[in-house]
């Protein structure tokens, strides 16, 4: 499981690293967009990203646990996971970690947006979708490219809300780094490490078939 982590960080981080690029060349344009704009276009993103980290996890976790199995119902335990993965996550993603950036750069508006409280009937509800479309028809590839920008954006967006001045080039270094560290670790966790952890347990504690 350890080199399986250390293989999935090294081949994410070229992606992630462009995904943080374009997070600053967006900042650079929008960066002096009004607060409650940033709010909306967090709203937008954030909620995404939650669907597709759900039906991402959960997808990994039903292909890898379940793959050969025939019965059982497979849809609540998905639920946990699902849930789990993605909205954990995801808001350590898109609000925590943007949020402790934001304290660290003394950015002057700064404020944690929890989504799945915050606006808990639109978070909350996608998070279900993804699992539910997952149980149906799982789905790994694009869903995790596109689940790695929308979790930049939102990020961003969340830094853009606290934005209260001009930047310097050590601002945008600086931002640079809290994407780039917002999106590696907690997509790879979420998508790959998380619903593994469940599905190598299971793949150990049943006897070999010969």
């Amino acid at each position: 499981m350890v080199k399986e982590i250390g293989r999935e960080l090294k081949n994410h981080a070229p992606f992630t690293f462009f995904g943080a690029f374009t997070g600053i060349i967006v900042m650079v344009f929008f960066q002096q967009l009004p607060s409650h704009t940033s709010y909306t276009i967090f709203y937008i993103l954030h909620p995404i990203h939650v669907l597709l980290s759900a039906l991402v996890t959960s997808s990994i976790f039903k292909i890898h646990r379940y793959r050969g199995e025939r019965g059982g119902n497979v849809l609540p335990v998905l639920l946990i996971i699902g849930y789990t993965g993605s909205i954990g996550i995801a808001t350590l993603s898109d609000s925590v970690i943007p949020f402790l950036g934001e304290i660290l750069l003394d950015l002057p508006r700064r404020e944690i947006h929890i989504g799945f409280i915050e606006k808990w009937w639109l978070v909350n509800p996608l998070a279900f979708m993804g699992i539910v479309i997952s149980y149906v028809r799982p789905a790994t590839k694009f869903p995790h490219a596109g689940h790695v920008l929308l979790s930049t954006w939102a990020s961003l967006f969340h830094m853009i809300m606290a934005l209260g001045g001009a930047l310097y080039i050590l601002s945008y270094i600086g931002i640079f780094l809290f994407l780039f560290l917002a999106v590696w670790i907690p997509c790879c966790v979420s998508d790959i490490v998380f619903p593994l952890l469940f599905a190598k347990e299971r793949a150990e504690t049943e006897p070999s078939v010969s």
